[in-house]
């Protein structure tokens, strides 16, 4: 009855991914009305906000000394409550627009590994932005519910979701966690690795976003069957002038190496950790691999060869989280008690 009064009115529901990297918004009747990054550009000399979501991605690494472009969540979890508290309110702001709710109900998804002090501040952003009433739910149950899986079966259903923050693995039977474990390491310390990389083995300065860029086209967890290659540009550490140069999908492997293996490491221990009876079920069904992270060329392939299990990518890994958030918001009397606040 509770939940059914909650989110009993559908136009006036939101479910949100409150992600490390993007941040997206699903409507019951419309689907995803938002899917921008959570990046916000300040004024430093007034703390006033000239740029949200897309635009101020683009200011990251181009900015003069009084714009401050900044990522308000790390790791999964809020780092600036004020700018994440502002980022929130004008992505609502953005997507009400013309429809017939002023103060939504939410249900937003969250680590599992997240703190009681860290899901009060998800929980205050929310309302001090604006949100009559939130929920909380973790982020491998929101996956598995947007790809399907069987959750309120007495079976065991592995979830392996790698975001910008933070990589989720658990497994999930009778629409609870028999285990879970958040890894603070996903799309943002491959990036950072990349970085690294190429500044140590080519003295070659890159921005974050040009580091994105090269894992999106070229990276991956087992060679390939053609090899790939990206020009990347910046700064010569050397004599600070501009430079670029041409990696390729070796380097990039190689730059990637530690992040990857510690996701599959993740994996493994969660096999080890895990009672037989799941395990067995987990053998038979393979695992779930959801979230922008499941977009690495062979990472499931690695998966595979590492553990023996099936992997299957759900078909929208990037929205997979928000649509599972969404379905439970819609359908209270079955997915009720997935919510942890």
């Amino acid at each position: 009855m509770f939940f059914g009064k909650l989110f009993g009115f559908f136009s006036k529901n939101l479910a949100m991914d409150l992600g490390t990297a993007n941040t997206l918004l699903y409507s019951p009747k419309e689907g995803i009305i938002l899917n921008e990054p959570s990046v916000v550009a300040l004024d430093v000399r007034n703390d006033s906000i000239l740029a949200v979501g897309r635009e101020a991605k683009e200011y990251l690494g181009r900015t003069p000394e009084r714009i401050r472009a900044v990522r308000p969540l790390k790791d999964g979890v809020i780092a600036d409550f004020e700018v994440t508290k502002a980022m929130i309110a004008y992505f609502i702001r953005k997507t009400i627009t013309g429809r017939r709710f002023a103060r939504p109900r939410m249900a937003i998804c969250v680590p599992a590994g997240i703190t009681q002090v860290e899901k009060r501040a998800v929980i205050e952003s929310a309302l001090q932005a604006g949100v009559r009433e939130v929920r909380l739910i973790e982020e491998p149950m929101a996956a598995a519910i947007g790809a399907g899986l069987p959750i309120h079966e007495p079976r065991g259903n592995m979830v392996v979701d790698i975001g910008g923050g933070t990589t989720e693995v658990a497994v999930i039977s009778l629409s609870a966690v028999a285990y879970a474990e958040s890894v603070r390491i996903a799309g943002d310390e491959i990036n950072d690795c990349i970085q690294r990389y190429v500044q140590d083995e080519f003295k070659l300065l890159i921005g974050e976003n040009m580091a994105e860029a090269a894992k999106m086209q070229i990276a991956s967890a087992v060679p390939p069957a053609e090899s790939m290659q990206f020009r990347v540009a910046g700064k010569n550490l050397v004599d600070g002038t501009p430079k670029s140069i041409v990696l390729t999908d070796a380097h990039v492997r190689e730059a990637i190496r530690e992040p990857v293996n510690a996701i599959v490491a993740a994996v493994r221990r969660a096999l080890e950790k895990t009672p037989p009876e799941l395990v067995a079920d987990i053998a038979t069904n393979g695992l779930l691999l959801a979230g922008g992270g499941a977009l690495l060329k062979g990472l499931d392939k690695l998966i595979t060869q590492e553990s023996s299990l099936l992997v299957h990518i759900d078909d929208g890994p990037l929205t997979t989280v928000v649509r599972g958030t969404g379905r439970a918001m819609e359908d209270p009397e079955r997915f009720g008690g997935v919510y942890i606040n």
